[in-house]
């Protein structure tokens, strides 16, 4: 992108300011234009006959468009792939467990990759990881569904499991979810706080303190 003096053409196609239609100008005038207006030629066009150029802050033009990449940048999905192993005659106590990590990662908002592990006689028994992964899939069926269906490769058998929710969506929840948290933890340490509180200043521990007196006046001892 040429701008100002860099525009090295007898003539050029003018666009004004605020997206105008100017015409074909000498390049002298239009740059003599850009200043009387304190703004930059740029050329926008360059494979027109003549070249396209237009009034503008280039300062603010490249700013903008900057704060433009930031925001895509920020909204932009960034879908990681997870991956969990699995063997066929998994007990129930670690398949429990494997299961809970891919909740955790379908509510993060990341695809997970199931791989079932064969070794030995198990290769001859593959109905055995397949409905492995069909139980799986119909357990987490609320997070997530089956984006990439079981499929032998070699000694392992593959499935891919995409989330419901969006990067974006699920980490906003997650944040809502521990703000919740922080403030329900908050709440009940300020009633934790009160009742101890209550305690040393209610009827009972005043009584008391009023005994712990009597007790100390020497006039009542006598």
């Amino acid at each position: 992108m040429r701008i100002n003096d860099r525009i090295r053409v007898p003539e050029v196609r003018l666009v004004g300011p605020n997206g105008e239609t100017v015409g074909i100008v000498p390049t002298d005038q239009a740059l003599k234009l850009a200043q009387e207006a304190d703004l930059d030629l740029v050329e926008i066009a360059p494979q027109g006959r003549p070249p396209v150029c237009k009034l503008m802050d280039y300062g603010k033009f490249k700013y903008e468009n900057a704060q433009k990449a930031r925001e895509a940048r920020r909204n932009q999905t960034n879908v990681v792939i997870k991956e969990m192993k699995l063997r066929p005659k998994i007990d129930a106590h670690d398949y429990e467990t494997k299961k809970g990590h891919v909740v955790r990662f379908l509510r993060q908002g990341d695809k997970v990759k199931i791989t079932i592990m064969f070794r030995g006689r198990e290769q001859h028994r593959p109905e055995l990881g397949y409905r492995l992964l069909q139980k799986l899939a119909e357990e987490v069926t609320e997070l997530g569904f089956v984006e990439s269906s079981p499929k032998q490769d070699g000694r392992n058998m593959t499935m891919v499991i995409g989330p419901h929710k969006k990067k974006a969506e699920a980490k906003a929840e997650v944040k809502a979810e521990k703000v919740e948290a922080a403030a329900e933890k908050a709440a009940e340490q300020a009633e934790i706080e009160a009742e101890i509180k209550a305690s040393h200043t209610g009827p009972a521990a005043q009584k008391k303190e009023r005994k712990r007196s009597e007790n100390l006046d020497p006039e009542i001892e006598a």
